[in-house]
């Protein structure tokens, strides 16, 4: 092809393979980054046809992670990193030793030097930024704790790839005046840069950040908006690793955070990174094209324990690090298999262990094999998460907290579901219980789920919009549903319950009147507003001071009813739309 139309032509074939075999592989069910890997397998250098410039395929894949974390950055917050610090640091270091070592012994097997093997355990150690942040988003995990546990656990891991990076030159560069004090002097150096990185990030970006999008924001040019955060994305990422030494993709994740602070996060989110999906899928064909179907058949078995590392081993170590932290089995389960997969670190580290002469020839074929088949298979594994989390709970695991959530319950007595434990939900729940009604909680907050096992009340862990957690609460035999939860959406979580359990009688709290609507149409039967709320209680009280009979008084309650919610019965409380 013309030189001049190379970048051209690799988008355009990249983008146009990866559309048909992705449309293919979603009508046969399949995850489409199943068709995106065999899309770059069609246009690589190693079949027949049309070929695709790789090295620009490669620089447009590395598009795609740092647009994809900066997006990440935009929606991920401070404050969650840090709340899953205590799970995440010793969880990643122990899984990422267990991986290594695995690897180092598979390399061993081979007959490769130890440092070879210890480069190769270190490359499959380490997972993918873009699998995992599709994996999570696809199935709605990304923004619950076990998606902010995930999140958090491959923060880590990029981190441990930086020192990694800086380190490996110095330890096996060839330099034999490298000793113990250089080696030292080398983490040294590497902990400065990214301690440098995140403080210029924080201190310096927050300050310059928000006021540049918020000058260009002021032009009223939606171009030029998009424009800067794309550059703000770019720029950071770029200065993150030719001033840092840091990798591209955890500058723009520290970028995208410094964004999500200000008031500019949603927009930014929304408009400024249409392009990201695209880059995204870029990175996929790239992995497909290093794959070379001649060496995969001479080193079939090299791969296959490669595999057994990366699918079992890993989440495995990750499971049993985050059951012994005492994470719900839906969490570890969730943790463990997002991250059983390899990608964009591995290729970097097995580059980087090629060009110092460490690893051979044959490692990044391996590496690529191992890559297609974890990124195929983990949108697979991902979706048996919950069935295995309940499989190995019902075998042996957690048989004690089992037991804390089935609390003796009277089976005649009134059964109800009470979804969010804050102020109110906390009302009604000891309200139940005086009555002789046994109530059950849904909470996503896990220590407000021990302290109520803790006091005797059935308690469950997790998100009430998953079918499956609704029908562990007992929502199929219930009565009733209480959705109290504040400031959440519950049309989901009330549609999903009426599908276990149509005849179940449902009453949710809304802040708003314009919530009503949605929440009637998912089935609820009683919505009490706050707005309305406020509504009866001010009229009430302004008609008994001007001396209203209790005639009166209840009269202009039916009529400020009527209007708020164009008339009906009146229903169990001045603030309640019956259906």
């Amino acid at each position: 092809m013309p030189h001049e139309l190379d970048l051209i032509l690799t988008i355009t074939g990249g983008l146009t393979a990866a559309l048909a075999l992705g449309f293919i592989t979603q009508r046969l069910r399949l995850s489409p980054i199943v068709g995106y890997l065999l899309a770059g397998i069609l246009v690589g250098p190693f079949t027949p046809g049309f070929v695709a410039d790789k090295r620009l395929a490669d620089q447009l894949a590395e598009i795609g992670v740092i647009l994809l974390m900066f997006g990440v950055g935009l929606q991920f917050h401070v404050r969650e990193l840090l709340a899953v610090r205590k799970v995440a640091v010793p969880g990643a270091l122990i899984q990422i030793a267990v991986a290594t070592a695995l690897g180092a012994l598979v390399g061993r097997t081979a007959g490769w030097t130890w440092g070879a093997a210890v480069v190769f355990g270190v490359a499959i150690s380490v997972a993918s930024t873009v699998v995992l942040m599709r994996v999570l988003s696809d199935n709605d995990v990304l923004h619950t704790p076990a998606g902010h546990l995930a999140v958090g656990w491959l923060v880590l891991e990029d981190v441990f790839t930086v020192l990694v990076l800086v380190l490996l030159p110095a330890v096996v560069g060839g330099d034999a005046g490298v000793g113990a004090s250089g080696i030292a002097a080398s983490v040294v150096l590497a902990v400065l840069k990214l301690a440098g990185l995140v403080a210029f990030v924080f201190i310096v970006g927050q300050r310059v950040i928000p006021a540049l999008l918020g000058y260009v924001a002021k032009t009223g040019s939606r171009e030029l908006f998009t424009l800067t955060v794309l550059v703000v994305a770019l720029g950071v990422s770029v200065g993150s690793a030719k001033l840092f030494g840091s990798s591209m993709a955890l500058g723009a994740f520290l970028g995208g955070l410094v964004v999500s602070q200000s008031d500019f996060s949603s927009r930014a989110a929304s408009e400024a990174l249409p392009m990201r999906d695209a880059f995204a899928v870029l990175f996929f064909v790239s992995v497909g094209m290093h794959l070379d179907p001649a060496q995969l058949a001479a080193g079939w078995q090299l791969a296959a324990a490669t595999l057994a590392v990366v699918l079992i081993g890993k989440p495995l170590a990750a499971l049993a690090v985050t059951v012994l932290l005492r994470r719900p089995l839906q969490t570890a389960f969730a943790v463990a298999l997002s991250l059983a997969q390899i990608g964009e670190f591995s290729f970097i580290l097995a580059a980087v262990g090629k060009k110092l002469g460490v690893l051979p020839v044959e490692a990044e074929q391996v590496l690529v094999v191992a890559a297609i088949v974890s990124i195929t298979l983990n949108p697979v594994f991902f979706g048996l998460r919950d069935r295995l989390a309940r499989w190995t709970s019902a075998l042996f695991l957690r048989r004690d907290a089992a037991e804390a959530e089935a609390a003796p319950v009277d089976e005649h007595a009134h059964r109800t579901v009470v979804v969010g434990y804050g102020p109110v939900g906390k009302t009604l729940t000891r309200l139940l219980r005086e009555n002789g009604i046994a109530p059950t909680v849904v909470e996503l907050n896990l220590d407000t789920v021990k302290q109520l096992q803790d006091q005797g009340i059935r308690a469950i862990y997790g998100d009430a919009t998953q079918r499956e957690i609704l029908e562990r609460a007992g929502v199929g035999t219930a009565d009733s549903l209480l959705f109290t939860a504040a400031g959440a959406p519950g049309d989901g979580v009330i549609e999903q319950a009426k599908g276990v359990n149509p005849r179940l009688f449902v009453l949710a709290r809304a802040f708003y009147l314009r919530e009503v609507t949605a929440l009637k149409k998912a089935g609820a039967d009683v919505v009490v507003t706050g707005e309305a709320e406020v509504a009866f209680s001010m009229t009430e009280r302004l008609l008994v001071r001007l001396g209203a009979t209790t005639e009166q008084v209840e009269r202009e309650r039916e009529r400020v009813r009527s209007e708020l919610f164009g008339g009906g019965s009146p229903g169990p409380r001045p603030a309640a739309h019956d259906g």
